[in-house]
């Protein structure tokens, strides 16, 4: 949904949601922060707008489970950029609730951590050891008990994390068990064919304390798709709001973009469709988030539910990884 607001129309975003509900798609995720290409704050919240007056011209709100975001810390136009806490949490729900037009949350996530991320492009520079441990647990705490209290009330369901690490999500688990507060059910960190960082410690994680990833940007931001393979930019498309699309666009990303592409034709796949088929395919997947700026993207991507991927084309696939593992 994050589109929609900024590339897409009310409009737009309405037949979208028609279409994806009308062929099987019963999960919508948003956040407080979007639309987010570019994110600013005239259109923050707009997303949210959007999903909220589809809801109520339909009638469909009880055909779809609702995730949402509480905004981290560093947008001084959200709250002054405060850090998640008890304040945050309740002012942030209770805006998207509004906007929303609904009066629960299915899954409410806490969208980056306060003691920062190896997310967003970050894992080149990361240094955890300024971290206070002491301070992070106690945010943890504060926002659990806060989160436990909000479900009691009835506006919100479930609970996840997003761009977390396994630490933290451990640490979120822990302290869920200590003090019988609502434990984290899903884990929304970036993952595709191009950034698979989540298949080490991450997926064990996953496997032994059953939470299950949804992952956004699978067609990281529609390069596998190969439409900027030759050197043009769509009109419309990501690219041509965000130039190197938040850092990804390298030499060695459209490198490795073109040899997926090259898998995906050798096997007479629409390589989009193989992207994503990759995704719903790792046994840690609980969704895979899709994003489109048209009905006919949208098609696209529904259809690679219909796909199993071969073990050859596995094998072709763990290929082009073995040679680019970390191409952005």
């Amino acid at each position: 949904t994050m589109t929609w607001g900024t590339q897409n129309s009310e409009a737009e975003g309405h037949a979208q949601m028609d279409y994806a509900v009308d062929n099987g798609i019963n999960f919508f995720d948003t956040a407080e922060l979007y639309p987010s290409n570019p994110l600013s704050a005239e259109t923050q919240g707009r997303t949210e707008e959007i999903i909220g007056t589809w809801f109520k011209a339909s009638g469909k709100r009880d055909r779809v489970i609702l995730a949402s975001k509480v905004a981290g810390n560093g947008h001084k136009y959200i709250q002054g950029g405060i850090d998640i806490s008890e304040k945050k949490i309740r002012n942030s729900l209770e805006a998207s609730l509004k906007r929303l037009q609904t009066d629960v949350i299915d899954l409410y996530q806490l969208h980056w951590p306060n003691r920062g991320s190896y997310h967003f492009r970050q894992s080149w520079k990361f240094n955890a050891t300024p971290q206070d441990r002491s301070r992070a647990r106690d945010d943890m705490l504060e926002a659990l008990q806060t989160l436990d209290n909000l479900i009691k009330e009835g506006k919100i369901r479930e609970v996840g994390l997003s761009n977390e690490s396994c630490w933290g999500t451990m640490q979120y688990l822990q302290l869920a068990e200590e003090h019988n507060l609502p434990r984290m059910v899903s884990i929304q960190n970036e993952y595709s064919l191009m950034h698979r960082i989540y298949d080490l410690d991450m997926a064990e994680m996953s496997h032994h304390e059953n939470i299950g990833l949804l992952s956004y940007s699978p067609l990281a931001c529609g390069m596998l798709t190969g439409k900027y393979l030759s050197g043009e930019i769509p009109a419309g498309s990501r690219r041509s709001v965000n130039p190197d699309l938040w850092g990804r666009v390298s030499e060695i990303s459209d490198a490795a973009t073109r040899a997926y592409v090259d898998v995906a034709h050798k096997h007479h796949l629409n390589p989009a469709q193989m992207a994503l088929a990759f995704c719903l395919q790792r046994p840690f997947m609980a969704s895979t988030i899709i994003g489109a700026t048209s009905v006919e993207q949208l098609e696209v991507s529904l259809g690679a539910c219909n796909i199993t991927l071969s073990d050859e084309v596995l094998d072709d696939i763990q290929s082009v990884y073995r040679q680019y593992p970390i191409p952005f």
